[in-house]
């Protein structure tokens, strides 16, 4: 066979066989080499502008295959705990790309750790996940435990063990102040081990305490609640002619902000209450007494508003001057009996007809005064929760920044939780009066848009709610 490789090729052969075809092979090659360089290149853009989109998609990282969500309640629950609920959920049961289960801690943590978890897809399937919207109370359940201060706790490895065998990617923990002790907790333990498990605090509390956000879900139907009531104890009060006092005792430990809404109910300047106070400000027996007897001037029947928390100069709770005040697991004072004490003051100091009313649990789980802009910022802080931790946010709480007064306008932020966790806001001095027996407009205008909205909550056949239930 004859060519340019056949060993009897001469030097001739080969100066005229392999010389004559150079050219030919380094065209070849060239056009490979620059073809295989575009290639890359190609590809290379491609990829890269692939991980710009996903980067900008999930800053916290694409998960390869899908997880699941849990959430729990925790604290005293709310008329609009559940609709916080219900955003969490019904949000994460439409990122089915990425979320597999959702499921929900029956009493919180402490439920968590005893094993009691339900699958919402099987609990509340279809259409009947809604109620959760309407219904008070907690739906999961709820548990005052306070995990320990040392992440060294066993309780740690424990609880993320529990959270590894259940696939568990994302956390949910619905409550106040020392719920989001616990989602502080967790997130620094989560990071400390290098866990990917996005935590996240969603707000909760009819005390209006939490830091670093306009208001909470659950105050602006608490509000409603006793604005309503405290109007309809007035009308009652008012029946008779002859002097009266009426002292009703609302929740409120270090913080007046339930207190403070009675003043929605007044109707006109001058209208009762008459008198409001506040933990925020020390409470003088004797000025007190004074101030009654003085409102006798304006009405013959004077109604008082009072926080379970007033306190005198010396930090001595007005309870305390009756008896003795246990403490709740927190190591927090339960406080009641304040309006109780003040009744019977009233009565042997000024020699008139005097009666208190404890508004109690009632402040809380009223479905019937449950304001419709609650419920849908409840919703909402849910659902932008869950759109958060999919892009990657933990240790964050989600908060309210109001926009405007009139019309009224708020959208949702993240705040840190290490910065929000046991601490407490309070009403600010300057929307308390300066004799510390009223609130100012600036209080008013600050909580009447809180409290708009009517919902329509189902009726039953048997003429009741129509509230869901846990089985």
């Amino acid at each position: 066979m004859q060519g340019i490789f056949q060993k009897e090729n001469t030097d001739k052969s080969l100066k005229y066989g392999i010389y004559r075809h150079l050219p030919t092979y380094e065209k070849i090659i060239r056009n490979l080499v620059s073809f295989f360089i575009k290639k890359v290149i190609f590809l290379d853009v491609i990829f890269s502008y692939f991980c710009y989109n996903i980067k900008k998609q999930h800053p916290g990282g694409i998960r390869m295959s899908k997880k699941n969500l849990i959430a729990g309640q925790s604290g005293g629950p709310t008329a609009a705990i559940n609709s916080s609920l219900y955003g969490v959920v019904s949000e994460a049961l439409k990122h089915t790309e990425e979320i597999d289960h959702v499921y929900g801690m029956v009493n919180g943590i402490e439920g968590f750790l005893n094993g009691t978890v339900l699958d919402f897809q099987e609990a509340l399937p279809g259409e009947q996940l809604l109620a959760l919207t309407w219904t008070p109370g907690a739906y999961l359940g709820s548990c005052r435990y306070k995990l320990p201060e040392s992440l060294e706790d066993p309780v740690y490895p424990k609880l993320f063990q529990k959270f590894e065998e259940m696939n568990i990617g994302w956390f949910f923990y619905i409550g106040g102040n020392d719920s989001m002790d616990t989602v502080s907790k967790l997130s620094r333990y989560a990071e400390k081990i290098g866990s990917d498990i996005r935590i996240l605090g969603e707000p909760k509390t009819i005390d209006n305490d939490l830091v670093n956000t306009d208001h909470t879900p659950g105050f602006g139907s608490a509000a409603r609640y006793v604005a309503s009531t405290v109007r309809e104890i007035t009308l009652d009060a008012c029946v008779y002619e002859k002097k009266s006092v009426t002292i009703i005792e609302i929740m409120g430990r270090h913080a007046g902000w339930l207190t403070g809404a009675a003043a929605l109910a007044r109707k006109y300047v001058g209208d009762n209450p008459l008198l409001i106070y506040l933990p925020e400000t020390d409470f003088d027996v004797e000025e007190f007494l004074q101030k009654v007897h003085a409102a006798f001037e304006k009405n013959c029947n004077v109604v008082v508003c009072v926080s379970e928390g007033i306190h005198d100069k010396d930090g001595t709770f007005i309870c305390e001057y009756d008896s003795a005040a246990g403490t709740d697991a927190f190591g927090h004072k339960m406080l009641a009996g304040c309006g109780k004490y003040l009744e019977n003051l009233v009565r042997s100091r000024l020699g008139v007809k005097a009666r208190s009313v404890e508004l109690n649990v009632s402040q809380r789980c009223s479905a019937a005064m449950l304001s419709g802009t609650d419920q849908q910022e409840g919703i909402l802080a849910g659902e932008f929760g869950v759109q958060a931790a999919l892009n990657g946010e933990t240790g964050k709480m989600i908060a309210f920044k109001r926009q405007s007064d009139s019309p009224y306008s708020m959208k949702c932020t993240l705040e840190d939780v290490n910065v929000i966790c046991n601490e407490e806001k309070t009403v600010p001095v300057e929307w308390i009066t300066e004799d510390g027996s009223d609130v100012t407009e600036d209080f008013i205008r600050y909580a009447r848009p809180l409290i708009q909205g009517t919902v329509n909550v189902p009726v039953g056949e048997d003429g009741l709610p129509a509230f869901v239930y846990r089985k």
